[in-house]
């Protein structure tokens, strides 16, 4: 009888998850090790006093990914995760006291515009073609396969296509060319918000992700979006995979230039015919490889070329009242984006005044906050740490985003807080592995790595690939489960390529 191969997952987040679930279906026998306690990675939960927090990502846009992972394995998405679709999408306020709903219901976006553009009509249709052709363009290769950069990107695009993704422009180009209008170019620039890089330095073909929630919908997991890392850990145990959590991985063995397993923080041998690590790239080299001149010169190319997106200072606050002119998403705008994203990106400082987003869970789901009251998962992006040039207070931050949010129509805010978590970029590190407390890998910059990621393939040694934020197709809960997905595929190729090879 043929031994069945063995493949060890690094983390269990999103994207090693999802990596598991499909190299299980493909016949491996998987074993995922996480070191937290729970499973979830940046998606995961904290509750006290009757209030319960998704502490990491509260969106979900394009479900199909996750239909198409469960799928894989002959699932069916709806038996494990009841999702529902959020309208309006979110409520944006502004500083000037406009309020502009975003509806996947176009005639109502329409009319919401109009609060501030008379004539939106015939720009926002083209704006939302030129969005929609760059997502159907993606749709035959970036969602397809695991891309590594131009090269590969052309060979799957006639010229046509490639024109269509508007190379040579950024978001913020694109947005200012259709709109000519701040409160509509500032709406818009912030759906980069969703893999947290700048309007101003991302590619333009990001601007897809208009349509991707415009045109697919934005929905909400029943019960809260832990239940997705839920439903994916009950197939892999259907599918018999192992699931280690507080097991942290000491480091990778490899002997001449392959990975042959990974030991434990403990001391124990897990051998594996491949593994895959859900820590992002970099830190990954750092941590888990030997110290060696290659791992060195590995690390150097891609500091150089990959920056990590933003952080953030999230508060969860349990509040003893219910803000009625709030939605279940909303942000608050800062003043000047074109100075807030400098200060975060180029200046390496919290913004003065920055965006702020606002989850409220209890307001589709009461059963995420006692009755009249409501659970607040407050957002705000500041850089990295790698990227910060003095040390944050981050007691001071907390005021300055306090003061914004009762500023703004929040009265009464401060008094009405019964529960507090934070997470900083300290502790997003810490928990997390990430560069410098990223919440989203990789940042997409035209000027640096055009807009690509960091390869799935280990470039140094054999049988080790990636997963995540910090590879292709990027951060956020589709697209790491996406790449969990890709990065499998590409172990089933490259395994299929080696078997052809052996017997040629």
């Amino acid at each position: 009888m043929q031994h069945k191969k063995k493949a060890v997952v690094i983390g269990a987040g999103l994207a090693g998850l999802s990596s598991a679930i499909r190299l299980a279906g493909d016949g491996y026998d998987v074993t995922v090790l996480e070191k937290n306690e729970n499973i979830g990675g940046k998606l995961n939960r904290r509750s006290g006093k009757g209030y319960t927090f998704d502490t990491g990502p509260s969106i979900l846009t394009m479900p199909w990914v996750l239909e198409q992972l469960f799928e894989s394995v002959h699932r069916k998405l709806e038996d494990y995760i009841e999702i529902e679709r959020i309208e309006p999408q979110w409520r944006t306020f502004y500083e000037d006291g406009t309020s502009i709903d975003v509806l996947s219901d176009l005639p109502e976006m329409l009319e919401e515009m109009r609060k501030v553009k008379p004539d939106p009509d015939s720009s926002f249709m083209k704006f939302l073609a030129y969005s929609q052709d760059m997502y159907d363009i993606c749709m035959k290769s970036f969602y397809k396969t695991s891309i590594t950069g131009l090269k590969e990107l052309k060979a799957q695009h006639t010229l046509k296509e490639l024109l269509a993704m508007d190379p040579f422009h950024t978001v913020a180009d694109g947005t200012k060319k259709h709109f000519k209008n701040k409160h509509l170019e500032q709406l818009f620039n912030f759906f980069v918000m969703y893999v947290g890089s700048n309007p101003y330095q991302a590619p333009a073909i990001l601007n897809q992700l208009v349509y991707v929630q415009l045109g697919l919908g934005i929905y909400y997991v029943k019960g809260g979006m832990y239940n997705i890392a839920k439903g994916m850990k009950a197939v892999l145990d259907e599918l018999r995979a192992e699931v280690h959590t507080d097991c942290p991985v000491s480091h990778v063995v490899e002997e001449e230039g392959t990975a042959k397993g990974v030991v434990t923080e403990e001391g124990e041998f897990f051998e594996a015919d491949v593994v895959v690590s859900n820590l992002e790239v970099i830190p990954a080299y750092k941590t888990l490889l030997p110290k060696n001149s290659r791992t060195k010169k590995e690390i150097k190319q891609l500091t150089k070329t990959f920056d990590p997106t933003v952080s953030g200072q999230v508060l969860l606050l349990g509040v003893n009242k219910e803000f009625k002119n709030l939605k279940h998403h909303n942000f608050f705008f800062s003043e000047d984006p074109e100075k807030e994203f400098k200060q975060i990106f180029e200046k390496g400082v919290p913004a003065d005044d920055p965006t702020v987003y606002i989850g409220i869970s209890s307001k589709s789901d009461p059963s995420q906050a006692p009755q009249g009251k409501e659970n607040l998962f407050v957002l705000t992006h500041v850089p990295p740490k790698t990227a910060m040039k003095k040390k944050a207070d981050w007691d001071k931050y907390r005021e300055v985003i306090l003061d914004k949010l009762e500023r703004m129509g929040m009265e009464g805010l401060r008094d009405s807080i019964e529960f507090e978590y934070e997470f900083t970029p300290d502790t997003l590190e810490e928990l997390y592995g990430s560069t410098g407390g990223s919440i989203y890998g990789i940042a997409s910059n035209k000027g640096t790595n055009g807009g690509f990621k960091i390869p799935s393939k280990s470039s140094v040694y054999e049988n080790l690939y990636f997963t995540g934020g910090s590879t292709h197709p990027g951060g956020g809960v589709p697209m790491v489960t996406l790449s969990g997905q890709l990065t499998a595929d590409l172990i089933k190729k490259h395994s299929e390529e080696a078997e052809l090879g052996k017997n040629a």
